[in-house]
């Protein structure tokens, strides 16, 4: 069967302000010691399992250009632009109806575009090995990350360990980010994996479950499809994805479906969630700190320092963050890292959107 990849990339990247912007969100930015961005690397990965014409970009269309700019070999006609952002399951509809339209059916990998995995052999095998569960009967399959930590910022899919189905496990339930107790209890059951936010199955086996589970939204995605290739096409998306619910797949479908499989996941995988993670995909000097532009530092340890050509002088500080851009200063302790978000609430309650 025909594989195809859809790589959602709307996102803003709130909690890696300042340097990600509206103008310029996460996957787009390079974080990682070879200069590629995020979302370049997103589709090098993908490139051995599916060819590069097959390869679906979906957007807010402020970001078309950047798309264009960033991935010049994907077909311009491939960079879906949804004129406004309503969630993952609209997103997922959308490259599925011109999946439908261009292939009738094929295998969907839906990946999200601000990912990072170290190990990449080992993450296509386990995506060949998810097609093969998907496309027997209408199984929708999901990839677990083995957790190693009781951690409270991810999403939980408990598993069948006596159900499988080839090297994929039945899904019972998907849980909602748990509390730190809650999450120790996950750990030690040994029945539970992080949920990645990474899917695959056939276009016709998504589709069918929209038209159950999301059918005013389905019924939408149908009017946008019998448009493809019509003058009307421009007209018809922005009046049908407006009226959208804003809907993630996991709460309005995933979390209803049947025949649903995971396959645990053990490649490195990283969701680069906030500034933390810098220390994760970059190497530290002897003193545990994490520099990157121009910067001196003493008495100074476990910190992450992101600048460019200003100096910066950094004198006793521990467990901190300090990111420098051209217009803002970011300066924030480690365990705080999760409240950066706060930071744009309130230059939007203030309207300093210059500096969103």
């Amino acid at each position: 069967m025909k594989k195809t990849a859809l790589i959602m990339a709307g996102g803003r990247g709130e909690r890696f302000w300042p340097k990600s912007r509206k103008s310029l969100p996460k996957q787009f930015l390079s974080l990682t010691d070879d200069g590629k961005t995020m979302i370049q690397l997103t589709v090098e990965r993908i490139l051995p399992l599916v060819n590069m014409e097959d390869i679906y970009i979906s957007t807010n269309r402020d970001y078309k250009d950047l798309v264009r700019q960033q991935l010049p070999d994907i077909p311009a006609e491939n960079i879906l632009c949804e004129p406004v952002g309503r969630n993952t399951a609209p997103c997922i509809g959308l490259g599925a109806v011109y999946m439908e339209k261009n292939y009738g059916d094929a295998m969907m990998i839906v990946l999200p575009s601000d990912h990072l995995i170290k190990y990449n052999k080992i993450f296509i095998n386990t995506l060949k090995d998810a097609c093969e569960v998907a496309e027997q009967g209408e199984n929708l399959v999901t990839l677990g990350i083995t957790p190693d930590c009781p951690e409270t910022g991810y999403g939980y899919i408990k598993f069948l360990p006596e159900t499988t189905l080839g090297r994929a496990f039945a899904v019972e339930r998907f849980v909602e980010k748990p509390d730190l107790e809650t999450a120790k209890a996950y750990l030690a059951s040994e029945q539970y994996l992080w949920n990645s936010g990474m899917f695959i199955w056939k276009v016709s086996s998504i589709l069918k479950n929209l038209e159950e589970y999301l059918p005013e939204t389905y019924a939408g995605l149908r009017k946008i499809e019998e448009a493809i290739g019509t003058e009307q096409e421009p007209q018809v998306l922005e009046r049908e994805f407006h009226s959208f619910k804003s809907e993630s797949i996991d709460y309005g479908v995933m979390e209803k479906a049947k025949n649903i499989y995971i396959l645990s996941g053990s490649f490195g995988w990283d969701d680069v969630g906030s500034w933390l993670a810098v220390e994760r995909i970059r190497t530290s000097n002897e003193f545990g700190n994490v520099i990157n532009g121009n910067a001196i530092t003493v008495d100074t340890k476990n910190t992450i320092i992101q600048g460019g050509n200003k100096l910066i002088a950094a004198v006793g500080l521990d467990n901190m963050i300090v990111v420098d851009t051209e217009d803002a200063l970011l300066i924030c302790a480690k365990e705080h890292a999760g409240d950066i978000k706060k930071v744009l609430e309130n230059l939007k309650i203030c309207n300093r959107t210059e500096y969103l």
